[in-house]
């Protein structure tokens, strides 16, 4: 991930998102759980599995591959299925995993793998760490978009080419992975390359371009290029062409007098792709993808408008989000991220969310990232890579759509299923030791608590939803227990965030092992999924005992 500068200002109408409290019910665009079935493919801006049902991607990068490691990061402080454990139970569906194609070398080594946590990782070289990945993600009913980051592990380049990667390379290595996992559809795509950019200075950019002509620059010639190579060897991937940043190729030259082009950031412009559209052998096959960062990652001159942040929606129909709202092809918004340590960023990224959309027709998206050693946006957890970074999914969790179908987690978690019984436990806590009984109870909190439910979508049959919790007593409670009554004929398949169990018309969320306190002022979000209908919304929200408002 990195960035670079524009010169735009516009604004447009921005999707607004609704809570339910407790007692009300809504209803937002149906969609169900999961990422669908088979492989995937578009019809227009809307992805659709094998049987031509909606499906959206909402995950996460868990980087590392690309790196000196060659493989992924986090591997020194757990076990590896941890990780994926813990993704699926937090709602997200999707994992981007970067790569250089330094990796791919024969005799390729990973490196800074713990043997004491993973000791099943040992001597295996990076791309059989990537198949044992694939295939516990998949279990889990998640998907792979797999992403060429690099030319090198050196670094990320403007062009798709560097002398010691040169296209050939590049190309022959996307249709040796495409051919590796040619049966396997949890492995949807080609995220082509990463952040096409421009490089030198108007009129004599040497980086890439859309729509110049410039074989040797042109990143939209070059896609085309690659991506009916990789279709050939495998026609049912998805090809991610990312934009790029300046659509000339090279850097405002602010000295020469020429009127400014927009540029946005490296890999976030496609203001050209829809007069100059990639042409693949196989159409439906196309999603855009476009990279979306905060002012703290880099100040762009749209932070400093005085309508922020109400400016941004126009600022992102006219880079890529007109693709999507046009009915051109999908939308990936394959990287965006922050610390969110400057409230100016909160603001940017609850903008950001309204703006894809909520259920099954909002923009796909996989957000940067997992990794909390990502210098300019921190992660999903923390630095001990467990703890959740609760500002951050607070935020995206109402945009999740979790994956459903396949596999157990490390709980023997179940998935979801049209004839799971009102006994059932779902349990989604990344623990292998962690059981529904397993924890003492804490004491109600003195002061109480409040509660809200939110209906986050609805299909015939079944609903997602989520129960947020917060703690306005004036002590600490650890652990949490959430409860909640729901409607009789409702049928947990699925919880994340807590492990969720129902007995009768009564769920039970009991904290996850990576966040069993919940202080003073605190909120706690669990997600589920159930079978039957989502009227009346569920109701009677207690912590740990004490009934909430």
């Amino acid at each position: 991930m990195r960035r670079l500068w524009a010169a735009v200002a516009a604004s447009s109408m921005a999707l607004v998102g609704a809570a339910v409290v407790i007692g009300l019910n809504s209803q937002a665009s149906a969609a169900v759980g999961g990422t669908g079935t088979g492989y995937l493919s578009t019809q227009g801006a809307q992805l659709v599995d094998a049987t031509g049902t909606k499906v959206r991607l909402t995950g996460l990068n868990w980087f590392g591959m690309e790196t000196d490691n060659k493989t992924f990061h986090g591997l020194w402080a757990r076990p590896w299925k941890d990780h994926i454990d813990q993704m699926a139970s937090l709602g997200y569906n999707t994992i981007r995993v970067p790569y250089s194609d330094d990796a791919l070398k024969p005799g390729a080594q990973a490196n800074s793998v713990d043997g004491y946590s993973n000791p099943d990782l040992q001597g295996l070289t990076p791309l059989q760490i990537l198949d044992k990945v694939i295939d516990y993600a998949g279990s889990k009913g998640m998907r792979i978009l797999l992403d060429r980051h690099r030319p090198t592990s050196a670094g990320q380049s403007a062009l798709w080419y560097v002398s010691a990667t040169p296209e050939a390379t590049w190309i022959s290595n996307w249709q040796m992975l495409a051919k590796r996992y040619a049966n396997n559809p949890t492995v949807i795509g080609a995220d082509l390359h990463n952040e096409p950019h421009a490089d030198g200075t108007d009129p004599n950019g040497t980086g890439a371009c859309w729509g110049c002509g410039d074989v040797n620059r042109d990143w939209r010639l070059a896609a085309e290029r690659a991506g009916n190579a990789i279709l050939d060897a495998n026609p049912n991937w998805l090809i991610v062409v990312e934009g790029v940043s300046c659509p000339s190729g090279g850097n405002a030259n602010v000295w020469n007098g020429q009127p400014t082009e927009p540029c946005g950031w490296w890999g976030g412009n496609l203001s050209k792709a829809g007069q100059y559209p990639v042409r693949l052998n196989k159409p439906n096959k196309l999603v855009y993808s476009a990279h979306e960062y905060a002012n703290s990652v880099f100040h762009q001159a749209w932070f400093d408008d005085p309508t922020f942040p109400n400016n941004l929606p126009g600022i992102w129909d006219q880079f890529w989000g007109y693709l999507q709202k046009q009915n051109i092809a999908p939308v990936l918004v394959g990287e965006f991220g922050s610390t969110l340590q400057n409230p100016q960023d909160v603001v940017w990224l609850q903008k950001l969310m309204q703006y894809m959309g909520t259920g099954v027709t909002g923009m796909n998206f996989t957000y940067w990232s997992w990794n909390p050693n990502s210098g300019d946006t921190g992660g999903i957890v923390g630095d001990d890579w467990k703890t959740v970074n609760q500002q951050k999914q607070s935020i995206l969790q109402p945009y999740l759509i979790p994956p459903v179908g396949g596999g157990t987690g490390p709980t023997g978690s179940a998935s979801a299923s049209p004839s799971k019984s009102a006994s059932a436990s779902a349990s989604t806590s990344p623990s292998p030791s962690r059981s529904a009984s397993s924890s003492p109870s804490a004491p109600p909190p003195t002061g109480g608590c409040t509660a809200t439910v939110v209906i986050d979508n609805a299909w015939s049959g079944g609903f997602q939803a989520s129960v947020t919790v917060k703690n306005t007593g004036s002590t600490t409670i650890n652990p949490w227990t959430v409860t909640w009554t729901v409607p009789s004929g409702v049928a947990l398949t699925n919880g994340w965030n807590a492990t969720v169990t129902q007995s009768g018309t009564t769920f039970t969320a009991q904290a996850p092992s990576w966040a069993t306190s919940l202080a003073p002022g605190a909120s706690a979000t669990i997600g589920f999924t159930a079978n039957g209908p989502s009227s009346p919304a569920p109701s009677g929200v207690k912590l740990n005992g004490s009934t909430c408002a």
